[in-house]
């Protein structure tokens, strides 16, 4: 695998609007992030993610573009995104842009121009299309419910939106407007960002017959997934969009992709592949209900254990993947992968060690490395995500109490992951001394950036620890590049795992999920301890390796060991 250079770095995810406001009027801003940037570099921080920050109206919370080329006035100016860039170069921190190029904002020109002419040069911009027996074009469910067509005011035709209506689907048929599309990323390449992570981009391929699927649900329609996963070509256009937006400024991509199909992986994110790198989301894949949240089961570990292991042996002949445990669109990892008696900084730390030190890039979300939790809503009013309260609207379609929806929202809203950054006890959690957009999680006041910064011990120096270890000289070729392989698989409590490098170093990583101590035995060398979440073991020896080899792991465990030669 050809080396680069973003390889051995640590990303960092920004939701803007939640991060932290500089001036008092409740939304996170780009001064903010600029506040900010020494704490990020503290932490080790090399790439930041920045959530869109486009003109929008905000539908869906800025992933619905009115203008590619403007900032949103809520977060500020151009000139700040300037002072940005410049401020992050200072600290070797480089900038990445969110890229949401299937579809647009209903208020973007292009959108405006076309319904002001449904048959015209801008109409083709979108998939305006003719109904069919005196309805829709094609029986789709949009990814926010509800049919993906929605009609043409004055006319027979329907536009394509996959998302919410507010969002039609840009039509990559077109060579001029995928050429428009080109030229803005080259534009932001051109302002100093380092490259883009990419939106929904898998559905940018439609077939354009629209055919029609057997219904998947009540409502008589079938996901639009269906015609994703069924239509072919999508990565004639990916890499024309590669060759001719991203390769000229050698642009460090990473990509939100779902409905892959299995063979492509090579193609997407090998040498030469679409992407730099795409976002693992095996493990999130298991969140899902068959219907929606609202019989959606919680995460086994065991299960977690065997996706994410299964994950890690697939991609590394191929390349590198981005390691996450949460991001804008999921809950929070600390709620989602760990069971409940292990919910405390101690488990969150053990979670921590196994997901950093996998093979690939880890990507932190904003409140992860103080562990930060889903905040419980007291009713749907709180919460402000469309995919939210569509969910809830399901759950009560099916038969669900408010109740028992609203739990299902408590345990999977995306909002869970857009609560305001808990900086420190003082009210609304330091992000804002105005009134906060979304409710800050009332637990800020035991879990924060300021008193976690005073404890030694805290989830927040361990992470500090963590990264510190994975970018060491004298350990990089392992636990950057070297080969991931599993150990003691069949331990259902156990996830523990090698890194080994070309030259035969290994690094043992071991976590305990289970409720008692665990006893693995060990091959018979010395061990250097390199770190563990267990602060009563010493630095540079381990009290519970015993002479025989056997590793006592107590419950939410975890330990980093260099094998001696």
């Amino acid at each position: 695998m050809e080396r680069k250079w973003w390889h051995e770095k640590i990303a960092y995810q920004i939701y803007p609007k939640s991060f932290n406001d500089s001036n008092g009027d409740g939304i996170g801003d780009l001064r903010g992030i600029i506040e900010k940037l020494d704490y990020l570099k503290e932490l080790g921080i090399d790439i930041v993610w920045i959530s869109p920050i486009y003109q929008s109206p905000f539908v869906d919370q800025g992933y619905d573009i009115s203008d590619y080329y403007k900032i949103a006035p809520e977060f500020g100016t151009m000139e700040e995104f300037d002072e940005l860039l410049a401020e992050a170069k200072k600290r070797d921190i480089e900038i990445v842009m969110d890229l949401v190029i299937n579809h647009c904002s209903d208020q973007h020109e292009w959108f405006q121009k076309a319904l002001a002419d449904p048959y015209g040069e801008y109409a083709d911009y979108f998939y305006f299309e003719k109904g069919r027996n005196g309805g829709a074009p094609s029986n789709y469910r949009s990814y926010f419910g509800g049919s993906v067509w929605e009609p043409v005011p004055g006319t027979d035709l329907y536009y394509l939106h996959l998302f919410a209506k507010e969002q039609p689907d840009l039509n990559w048929n077109n060579p001029k407007m995928k050429e428009e599309l080109f030229a803005m990323i080259r534009w932001w390449l051109e302002k100093g960002v380092a490259g883009f992570r990419i939106d929904a981009i898998i559905n940018i391929k439609k077939d354009p017959n629209f055919p029609d699927f057997p219904a998947d649900g009540p409502d008589g329609l079938a996901s639009c997934t269906k015609m994703v996963e069924e239509v072919e070509g999508v990565g004639e256009l990916l890499e024309e969009l590669r060759q001719k937006a991203f390769d000229p400024y050698q642009a460090f991509t990473v990509a939100e992709v779902f409905n892959m199909k299995e063979e492509e992986l090579k193609e997407f994110v090998g040498e030469n592949g679409h992407f730099s790198t795409m976002f693992d989301f095996s493990a999130h894949l298991l969140t899902g209900g068959e219907h929606g949240w609202y019989d959606a089961k919680p995460v086994k570990f065991s299960e977690w254990k065997k996706t994410v292991i299964e994950s890690q042996l697939e991609v590394q002949n191929v390349g590198f993947l981005a390691n996450i445990i949460e991001n804008h669109d999921e809950p929070r990892g600390a709620s989602t992968y760990l069971p409940e008696y292990a919910v405390n900084p101690r488990g969150i730390k053990m979670l921590a060690a196994v997901n950093i030190l996998l093979r690939g890039l880890p990507f932190l979300y904003q409140g992860q490395e103080i562990g930060m939790r889903n905040c419980p809503m007291d009713s749907i009013e709180d919460y402000d995500d469309i995919n939210t309260k569509d969910q809830y609207r399901t759950a009560l379609e099916a038969g669900c109490t408010e109740e028992e929806a609203l739990d299902a929202c408590i345990r999977y809203s995306r909002d869970n992951a857009r609560t305001p950054m808990q900086w420190s006890h003082e009210k609304e959690a330091g992000f804002t001394t105005g009134k906060p957009w979304l409710k800050v999680n009332p637990n800020y006041t035991g879990i924060n950036v300021e008193d976690q910064l005073k404890d030694e011990d805290s989830v927040l120096h361990f992470y500090k620890k963590l990264i510190a270890l994975r970018k060491l000289e004298a350990y990089r070729e392992t636990l950057i590049f070297g080969r991931f392989v599993p150990a003691f698989e069949a331990d259902e409590d156990v996830f523990a795992f090698y890194r080994e490098s070309e030259s035969g170093e290994r690094i043992f990583i071991a976590a305990n999920f289970g409720k008692e101590e665990k006893r693995l035995k060990l091959p018979e060398k010395n061990y250097t301890v390199l770190l563990t979440n267990d602060d009563s073991a010493p630095e540079g020896t381990l009290s519970t390796l015993e002479n025989d080899g056997t590793l006592c792991l107590r419950s939410c465990g975890a330990v980093v060991l260099r094998e001696e030669a």
